[in-house]
This record gives C-alpha cells, sequence and structure tokens, in this order.
C-alpha cells in the first residue's frame, strides 16, 4: 500500500507525522508523491489561515489521487471534526493517538476518533526520529498547554499539560544517538511546561539534562520557549551542558505591555527584555527569534511603535510576524477593536522592515567567527546559532564541520571550512 502525507503547522505536527510515517512503513506502507492508496493530512488551528491551508491541502491531495482512503487528524480536524467529515475525510481523527490512527488506516474503515482533548491525562510516546532526507531528529517531550492565552486556541486542541516520563526521555535520546543523528530538536507544545504531571514535578532543565546525558555526542536544540522558564538557574544549568545550542526561540507575541496584559500573557517587556540579556550571559553570541502578532484587539498606533522598539531593543535574528486571526471560541475572539484585515497586514509589512533589519545586523555580526554546522546537503546547513550556511567546497551529509564566515548573501552565510581541504572563500 502507498500513501502521501502532508503537514501543515508547528514542529509538534511534523514530529507526530514522522512517528505516524514510521509505524505505517512497519506495517508494510510505502510513501509515494503520487497514486497513492492513501492521503494523510495533519492539520493546524492556529489560525483561520491555518485552517483554510488544512482544507486547501485535503482538497488537493484527493484531487492528486482519486479515490484514494482520505485521513485527515490534527488541531483542525479536533476542533471543527464536522466540518472536516464533510470535506470526504474517511478516517478523521484528532491531535490525539497516533498509535490508533495508524491501525484504523491499516484496517481501512472509515472511523471518526475526535476525542475531548481535556480528557488526555497521559503522555502518548510516539517513535522518535526524523522524517524521510532529514539530518535533525525531533523528539517530543510534552502535549498540551494550561496557558489559555486570550488569542489561541490550542488549549482546546490539545488539552493538559502532559510529559514524558525522564527515563523514556533518555531512552529515546540515546536511540537516536545510536542512529548518528548529529541533533536532537526538544519539542512541544509548550515545553516550558514540562514535568508540572509527572512525581516530584521534573523541570525542563531535567529533561534536557536526561537527553545530554543520554546523546553526548549530538548537540540539543530547544523547541519553542515561554519566556517565564529562563531563569538564571535554568541558563546556568544548559550552559554547563556545552552541548545545548545557542539559539533560543521566544514567545513573545507583542511588545507593549498593555497588549501583553489583554492578550494574558504571563510577562511583561522588562522581564522579557532580562530573560533576552540572562541567556546572552550564559551563551555569548547566541541568536534568539521570536513570534509576534500584528493587530490585537484593541492595539492602537501607539501600542504598535512600542512594540517595533521593543523588537529592536532585543536584537533578534528573526521574528514570526503575522497577522491576528480571530479563532471563535477565544476569548479574543469578542474583544472590543478589532482591526480590519488591511491594518493588521499593513502592520506585519512594517514589522518585517523591522526585522530584516535586525537579522542582517546580526548575520553581519557572524563574520569572522567560526560556526559548526550541521551539514543538509553537501554544500551546507544551519550552524548551532541556527543561521543558514553555505560554502564553496563540499562536507558529508549529516556531518557537523567548522566553518568560518567570511561573508553574507542575503539571508545566508557563506564560509570556508576549517576542516576540509577543499573547502575555501566565496
Amino acid at each position: 500500500m502507498k500513501y502521501a502525507v502532508y503537514t501543515l503547522g508547528c514542529k509538534v505536527n511534523q514530529y507526530e507525522t514522522q512517528a505516524l510515517e514510521s509505524m505505517l512503513r512497519d506495517r508494510g506502507f510505502e510513501r509515494t508523491e503520487g497514486g497513492a492508496d492513501v492521503v494523510i493530512v495533519n492539520t493546524c488551528a492556529v489560525t483561520a489561515e491555518s485552517g483554510r491551508k488544512s482544507r486547501q491541502a485535503i482538497r488537493r491531495l484527493q484531487g492528486q489521487n482519486p479515490g484514494a482512503l482520505t485521513v485527515v487528524c490534527g488541531c483542525f480536524a479536533q476542533l471543527e471534526p464536522d466540518q472536516t467529515a464533510a470535506l470526504g475525510a474517511d478516517i478523521l481523527f484528532g491531535s490525539g493517538d497516533k498509535h490508533a490512527l495508524a491501525e484504523a488506516i491499516v484496517r481501512a474503515l472509515p472511523e471518526r476518533n475526535v476525542d475531548d482533548p481535556f480528557q488526555r491525562r497521559v503522555f502518548e510516546p510516539l517513535p522518535a526520529g526524523a522524517v524521510d532526507g532529514r539530518t535533525r531528529a525531533m523528539l517530543k517531550i510534552q502535549d498540551g498547554c494550561d496557558n489559555f492565552c486570550a488569542y489561541c486556541v490550542i488549549p482546546y486542541t490539545r488539552g493538559r499539560v502532559r510529559s514524558m516520563p525522564l527515563d523514556i526521555c533518555a531512552e529515546q535520546a540515546a536511540a537516536l544517538a545510536g542512529e548518528d543523528f548529529a541533533e536532537i530538536v526538544l519539542t512541544g507544545i509548550e515545553i516550558a511546561s514540562y514535568g508540572k504531571d509527572l512525581p516530584g514535578r521534573p523541570g525542563l532543565a531535567d529533561a534536557v539534562e536526561a537527553v545530554a546525558k543520554a546523546a553526548p555526542g549530538a548537540r540539543i536544540r530547544l523547541g519553542s520557549l515561554e519566556p517565564t522558564v529562563v531563569t538564571e538557574a535554568f541558563c546556568a544549568r544548559l550552559a554547563a551542558l556545552g552541548n545545548v545550542c545557542p539559539h533560543f526561540h521566544l514567545s513573545l507575541q507583542s511588545g507593549c505591555d498593555d497588549t501583553l496584559a489583554r492578550m494574558r500573557r504571563k510577562y511583561d517587556t522588562a522581564a522579557f527584555y532580562d530573560v533576552c540579556q540572562r541567556l546572552r550571559r550564559h551563551f555569548p553570541g547566541c541568536a534568539l527569534t521570536a513570534d509576534l502578532i500584528c493587530g490585537f484587539p484593541g492595539e492602537s498606533e501607539a501600542d504598535f511603535a512600542q512594540t517595533l522598539a521593543f523588537l529592536e531593543k532585543c536584537g533578534f535574528l528573526f521574528v514570526h510576524a503575522f497577522p491576528y486571526s480571530v479563532r471563535p471560541g477565544t476569548r479574543a475572539a469578542d474583544m472590543p477593536g478589532q482591526l480590519s484585515r488591511a491594518e493588521k497586514e499593513d502592520r506585519v509589512r512594517r514589522a518585517g522592515t523591522v526585522i530584516a533589519r535586525m537579522q542582517r545586523a546580526y548575520l553581519d555580526s557572524c563574520v569572522g567567527r567560526v560556526l559548526p554546522v550541521l551539514f543538509e546537503n553537501a554544500h551546507g546547513g544551519h550552524s548551532d546559532n541556527y543561521c543558514q550556511v553555505r560554502i564553496r567546497g563540499t562536507a558529508e551529509r549529516g556531518s557537523v564541520k567548522n566553518v568560518r564566515i567570511t561573508a553574507v548573501e542575503g539571508d545566508v552565510l557563506l564560509g570556508e571550512s576549517t576542516e576540509l581541504a577543499d573547502g575555501f572563500a566565496f
């Protein structure tokens, strides 16, 4: 049996897709780009646009593979099961129970398994690994979220916080190291809350230490972090390990205190800036990236101006800026002061100008440095601080080589390998 698959959304969705693919391959399935017997769409619901793209992907794969069994799972299917079923889903699951989903596909029986996410109490371990062709592995250590931010639908699709026990984290990390992955990405819906549901309440730093000990030869990259977890002790413990990548993606959302309060975020800009400075003290030269919502209800022009100024103060490598999207059922959906689509898109554009300037400044600061690069192809890959790097020479795919950065071209660092005879500068 052949299957085609399409994944939307976050790294957790990517992780869960590769785990599902692993289970299908174990059952004799083969991936294909056309002529599939089964099409699988792992959907996203974080914004209205994500929902639209999910519906679009389902229709596209159905059209490309007429007669194929249509399998839909993920957050949009969890949030809108009736709407998803109306698109012709033969097998419809939500955001949980991927083991049962694999069995349902094998049985090839029309089935709907959209549960109540708030009844989920136990973390579902899935096979760790990487999608075919990738050089870094993802390890999902946590699921769910208890934050209930005013704009976010994810707690309603993923449920409460559930964490992978430390011994299983270590076991899966050791297995990945045994497969020679040079980098392990720790991911989850809200990994800063790791362990609050486990006996003894271990924290994220405990999980990172367990993984680093089990996979001492791999570098460890963290997924998106809530700023509240980044304490002095947290930074000191991670820096002491020596193999944590100096790249941290922080969930910012706004650079205006009034807007953050309406969003029900758990920090203000002063606390967030302290986090940035703390990380830079413990990881000199580290890259910081963030998310930004533009045009949240009630955000004035003055509020947005504060946000732009705060972005520049923090000096990010990159910021993912996107327009606020109304999600029915969230507090923000009913807030006054909803902005027009044109206003929100204009703010995204203006933020983009600031972001491009910051990115160039950070990339320029890398010239002259030697950075370890994980080669995703013969000519380049990503450095430990998550910059894209390219050399004129060649290196073995999947290897990590030190590269001296000599120039910047667009959003790419150019350099020469200090470990290869045929590596030389542009």
